[in-house]
């Protein structure tokens, strides 16, 4: 993520998957660099509204998300270096947690509720 004016900060939303935190008019120009494979995001407004959040908490820079204990202590090993959200706010449709399933992903709640199978 590169610098973001003061006044584009407001724009700035956390993906529900991976937690990456962009301006919204990226994950439209771009997607989202982690999860474009089965959101995809790029050119879709739409898909960007419902599979990002403008809620989150926290902020994590990433240099090196593979060599990182933070990383791996939030599920982030993996990514690409960014910032990325502690906590993201929002709930995913069960149709995208589906294609998430379908693409041999595995979704993981990034907003503090933990499923029976994820302890």
């Amino acid at each position: 993520m590169s610098f973001v004016p003061g006044n584009q900060q407001r724009h700035l939303r956390a993906c529900m998957v991976c937690s990456i935190v962009q301006v919204q008019q990226r994950f439209i120009r771009e997607g989202c660099p982690n999860c474009e494979t089965f959101l995809g995001l790029q050119n879709h407004p739409e898909s960007v509204q419902e599979c990002t959040s403008q809620v989150f908490e926290g902020l994590i820079t990433l240099a090196d998300p593979s060599k990182s204990w933070v990383a791996k202590w939030q599920r982030l090993d993996g990514y690409v270096p960014g910032v990325y959200a502690v906590k993201v706010v929002g709930q995913l449709s069960e149709e995208t947690i589906q294609n998430i399933e379908d693409a041999g992903g595995r979704y993981v709640p990034r907003d503090g509720t933990v499923h029976d199978d994820d302890a």
